[in-house]
């Protein structure tokens, strides 16, 4: 009877265990049939609409090609694009257990920008006074970088000539340093928020030198630094000179150094390149040649949706340039053009 009653008390416990997963439902099927569509707006802005639907989708995962993620439950999105180009936009429809079906789409935008600054370097001499000052000095300590040049704005070291300017970098004992260089700015001249920024430029070679293209925050005399916010268009390392490194400093920075990347290029310091920044309130993006190889997602938190000035500077050593070849007399970083669109 014992036996009897277990054997029965099991078939109940089983079927009712039966019963229970049938009531949670089938298991979770995988999103099937994905389309997803762009227009781009016929008006130049950048706005592009895409819309994506899929069978057994909850949400869609848009990669705008540019460095930009979105996640959407409707599939449908505008996102404007900073710059025009060809961008391979991946979708992933993603079910509710977490199954996904992915697709991808092109699209091209054009985007009509002005030229609304620039410094082409066509004169002779100094450089423009109406564009560019100079920070004089070794900045008490080498502008917190351990750098060792003294900046003056003689024109051994900063000069317009043949079309270009040259920021030339000089072994000499000069008011107690033993290197002489030049820093130009635009701080109370020229500054900007959003659009695109670039330099044709053509790097140093010799070891130690710490060549800039940079842009720091109009507010950087008041909130200080990295509150004011820096954005590094262009550093290269005093020894790795095929290297082009760019950074963003600011206070939610999540790396030590600032949060940035690299691109290699084996002709920096022979050939001229375009270093630019393409900036807007989603994103800034930092270009050689007009690819692509960083972006830091912008937002309302972040210091960079303010004026900007620019810098173009050439260190010696420091914390990033190292230690400088003995061998070291002179050299330069010449530059074609800086040019700002909006």
């Amino acid at each position: 009877m014992k036996i009897v009653t277990f054997a029965l008390l099991l078939v109940l416990f089983i079927s009712a265990a039966c019963g229970k997963k049938s009531a949670e439902g089938p298991s979770d099927t995988a999103p099937s049939g994905l389309t997803v569509q762009a227009k781009v707006n016929a008006d130049s802005s950048g706005n592009v609409a895409f819309s994506a639907t899929a069978t057994n989708a909850v949400s869609y995962d848009y990669d705008f090609g540019n460095g930009i993620f979105q996640t959407v439950a409707s599939g449908t999105v505008t996102y404007k694009y900073p710059a025009s180009g060809t961008y391979t936009v991946n979708v992933v429809a993603k079910s509710a257990g977490g199954q996904t079906v992915a697709q991808s789409v092109q699209v091209t935008v054009v985007i009509k920008t002005t030229l609304m600054w620039s410094d082409e370097f066509d004169g002779t001499g100094s450089p423009d006074a109406a564009k560019w000052g100079y920070d004089i000095g070794t900045g008490s300590g080498g502008w917190g970088n351990n750098e060792l040049e003294y900046y003056t704005s003689r024109t051994d070291n900063a000069v317009v000539s043949n079309g270009t300017l040259k920021i030339i970098a000089r072994k000499e004992s000069y008011n107690g340093s033993a290197y002489t260089s030049a820093r130009l700015l635009t701080n109370g001249l020229f500054s900007f928020q959003y659009g695109k920024i670039e330099v044709r430029a053509k790097l140093p070679a010799g070891t130690g030198t710490w060549p800039g293209i940079w842009m720091l925050g109009s507010n950087f005399a008041t909130a200080g630094w990295p509150a004011c916010g820096e954005i590094d268009i262009m550093e290269q390392n005093g020894s790795q000179k095929n290297t082009v490194y760019g950074t963003m400093h600011y206070p939610q920075q999540k790396g030590t150094y600032g949060d940035g990347g690299t691109t290699t290029t084996t002709s920096a310091s022979t050939d001229f390149h375009r270093y630019a920044a393409i900036w807007s309130a989603a994103s800034i993006q930092l270009l050689v040649d007009d690819v692509v190889y960083y972006t830091l997602p912008n937002n309302s938190s972040f210091p960079f949706n303010q004026k900007f000035f620019i810098i173009l500077n050439l260190a010696m050593g420091g914390n990033f340039g190292g230690t400088v070849d003995p061998a070291f007399s002179t050299d330069q970083m010449e530059i074609d053009y800086v040019r700002v669109y909006q």
